[in-house]
């Protein structure tokens, strides 16, 4: 009796690894999609109401700050530093997750609950605050900053606890990637891209989901103002309880 005893237990060790690599296999296939969603509003909700900084895509904010520095232009000082800000975010994100020591599905949760509250966090901030009035302010700033470090927090959990998913952030390469798939799609000839075709599949559903994303912002920007923000609370919100 004892020997079965512990043959079940080892059974049920077992099987947590393999239960483990099935619910992240759901996830690399369900999340990237909603997160994409979320990289576009978040990216053009914060362009359009805290003094045109891109929000999800950091390089962006570079390559203006450059090109104001050079034509002596007005240098929006929280384009500077959403830079180090995201870099900042990323080692906390890499730190929840060595400090929870978790791994895989449960550590995508963990991650996926500090975005929410960040993003959260914006939207009570800018509801109350109003920071699209003066969006070069420095509530915008604060804003910008919170937003800057949830999108952070969403790069980190993709590549700490989905390191298969293809990238939420790398637009110019999905898109990039789209296209080839395409060409080489449409061509009788030998694909010249020896390329997993699924995740070149991924890639256009990762980009067609940021163009949502960026139009829904749009109307609900236009629409909402500052409470357009709920969008995306609403959408990591459901990345959440995602199955």
């Amino acid at each position: 009796m004892p020997k079965l005893t512990i043959s079940s237990e080892a059974l049920r060790t077992w099987a947590c690894p393999a239960d483990d690599a099935i619910e992240l296999s759901r996830l690399a296939e369900r999340l990237p999609p909603l997160l994409s969603a979320i990289a576009g509003m978040v990216d053009l909700i914060g362009f359009f109401t805290l003094g045109n900084i891109f929000t999800a895509h950091i390089t962006g904010n570079l390559v203006l700050a450059a090109g104001a520095a050079v034509h002596g232009g007005p240098l929006n000082l929280a384009q500077v530093l959403a830079i180090p800000v995201f870099m900042l975010a990323l080692a906390a994100a890499w730190l929840i997750a060595r400090a929870s020591d978790w791994r895989g599905p449960s550590l995508a949760r963990l991650l996926l609950v500090v975005q929410l509250l960040l993003l959260a966090g914006v939207l009570i901030f800018s509801v109350f605050t109003k920071p699209s009035a003066n969006p070069h302010g420095l509530m915008a700033g604060i804003a910008v900053m919170i937003a800057v470090s949830a999108m952070a927090c969403q790069y980190a959990l993709l590549r700490l606890a989905i390191p298969g998913a293809i990238s939420t952030a790398v637009m110019t390469g999905n898109l990039t990637n789209t296209v080839l798939w395409l060409m080489d799609t449409l061509s009788k000839r030998r694909p010249l891209m020896a390329v997993d075709a699924d995740r070149l599949k991924g890639s256009l559903r990762l980009l067609f989901s940021f163009l949502v994303g960026c139009i829904v912002a749009a109307a609900a920007v236009s629409m909402l103002g500052d409470w357009a923000w709920s969008f995306p609370v609403a959408l990591a919100a459901v990345a959440v309880a995602l199955r």
